[in-house]
């Protein structure tokens, strides 16, 4: 970040004139490369370094819950390619996404000095950019990256709609879990249970709250908290992919792989899986929540670019799979879309099953998985807001900024978006097409920051200005890789917009 004119927002740098002692690692500080990146950025360590390749691997692969979001957001492909057409897109939005986390993964692992000559100054002046993985993630990036003269508006942009982004993800989390929990009882009390969209309120404030206090009461054991879960993100794909496999009718390989419908209504084929584009859209995005939880990882600029890369794998292999049994398994198309629970996969559970108790039983595995993704959410989202607070991007800055000591947490940030989310909900009483409306803005603000941050690297490159070395890079194939991610944005954005336009 420049510090002549605090180009990012109102940063103000507080650059010790002498290094730090690289001498061991802290609890606080972490190891030594960790120390320097604080030193460099001119931060102080407010947070503590306790989370390690594993546990940030379960973080990001649990929040992005891969294989779990292709079950209970088949409506989408369903709807919009029909069997064929849904693992075709699912496909196409795994190649396509892939080459964006790459180039967030470059992003985030760039940890050096870098001493630049601007040309573009009205007087040719030398200065600093000092790079470091902070919470701050793409504002960040975009307030170092894009042309100095538009850095302050892009970053404070960039900033605002991931705060919009990241609190429609903790909304949308919970709206999930909540529906699933009204799926459950409506199959388990179908004689009794009178569905009210209030119901549903409740629940994703109750929702949003237990993630809360995990992240409060036991936000220092959060690290080991998600190596459990990704234990169990594991062993779940497992525990649903047999019984589907063993227990469901089949239909044939060709019906599977041969046929793309356009149950939409949008007279093309083509077309109606571009739409469907939606459903792989939400089971991958969200590759940068590892970034914002940068300040609390020991060795971030080293552990960050592999565990998003294996979180790539894990879960695009892992969503793939479970994207073909489910096309094989889910019979009558028209039955599983009209299902009173209100998600063709549980209709799928109960139809292979014949077995209420199996299916809710089955069921809840996804619905907790959700919930840890709302948990991980929860953490992304207040140190998003901590970051963009601290370098004075949001009202009451200090407020919001500041971390309680006693849980070593932004707590003030948790609170206000405890309140957001809660204020969010209460839109799905009046509407739940307006609720999925904003959910569906937050997907696409989330997207936008994606390109302007990727755009930034890529436009200082193809004008060779000189960019600090990165501890994992792809070399020359960066400024394929960046083009390629950002004409993917581009087009997923449009398509995002569209169905947004149709609700």
């Amino acid at each position: 970040m420049g510090r002549e004119d605090g180009i990012m927002l109102n940063v103000q740098h507080s650059t010790p004139e002498k290094m730090p002692s690289m001498d061991g690692t802290t609890k606080r500080a972490g190891t030594a490369q960790d120390k320097q990146d604080m030193w460099r950025a001119g931060r102080d360590q407010e947070l503590n370094r306790n989370f390690r390749f594993l546990s940030v691997l379960g973080f990001t692969a649990v929040l992005m819950c891969t294989w779990e979001a292709v079950l209970f957001g088949s409506s989408y492909g369903l709807t919009n390619g029909g069997r064929g057409g849904m693992i075709y897109t699912y496909l196409g939005g795994l190649a396509g996404f892939s080459f964006v986390i790459l180039s967030m993964a470059e992003m985030a692992s760039i940890s050096d000095v870098l001493t630049i000559l601007d040309d573009l100054r009205p007087l040719t002046l030398l200065y600093d950019i000092f790079r470091a993985p902070l919470s701050g993630g793409q504002y960040h990036w975009v307030s170092e990256f894009a042309p100095p003269s538009s850095q302050a508006l892009l970053s404070y942009i960039t900033g605002w709609i991931c705060v919009l982004g990241w609190h429609t993800g903790i909304a949308g989390c919970c709206y999930t879990v909540a529906n699933m929990m009204v799926g459950v009882i409506s199959i388990n009390y179908p004689d009794t249970y009178t569905y009210e969209p209030w119901h549903v309120t409740l629940l994703v404030i109750a929702v949003a709250l237990v993630a809360l206090m995990f992240n409060t009461f036991l936000a220092q054991k959060l690290p080991l908290i998600e190596g459990i879960i990704l234990i169990v993100h594991c062993f779940g794909f497992f525990g649903i992919l047999i019984p589907l496999w063993v227990l469901s009718p089949k239909v044939p390989a060709s019906e599977v792989f041969g046929s793309i419908e356009d149950r939409g209504g949008w007279g093309n084929n083509g077309l109606s899986c571009m739409v469907g584009l939606v459903g792989p859209i939400y089971a991958l995005i969200g590759p940068d929540s590892a970034v914002h939880m940068a300040e609390e990882i020991r060795d971030a600029s080293q552990v960050l670019p592999m565990s998003m890369l294996w979180t790539l794998i894990l879960n695009g292999s892992t969503g793939f799979v479970m994207i073909v049994t489910f096309a094989f398994c889910v019979g009558d198309i028209d039955e599983v879309l009209g299902s009173e629970t209100g998600f063709p996969f549980i209709q799928v559970f109960l139809n292979a099953t014949g077995s209420v108790s199996a299916t809710t039983g089955m069921t809840v595995v996804i619905m907790i998985m959700q919930f840890c993704a709302a948990i991980s959410n929860v953490a992304t989202t207040s140190r998003q807001i901590y970051s963009f607070a601290r370098d004075k991007g949001l009202p009451f800055s200090n407020f919001l900024a500041k971390v309680n000591p006693t849980f070593t947490v932004p707590l003030n940030a948790l609170c206000v978006s405890l309140v957001i989310v809660s204020l969010l909900s209460l839109i799905n009483i009046g509407s739940s097409v307006a609720f999925n409306a904003i959910m569906s803005l937050g997907t696409a603000a989330l997207l936008s920051s994606y390109i302007i941050s990727i755009t930034c690297v890529r436009l200082r490159r193809w004008r060779n200005q000189p960019l600090p070395p990165a501890r994992w890079s792809m070399g020359k194939f960066t400024p394929i890789c960046d083009t390629i991610s950002i004409m993917v944005l581009v087009i997923i954005s449009f398509y995002n917009k569209t169905v947004l336009m149709e609700v």
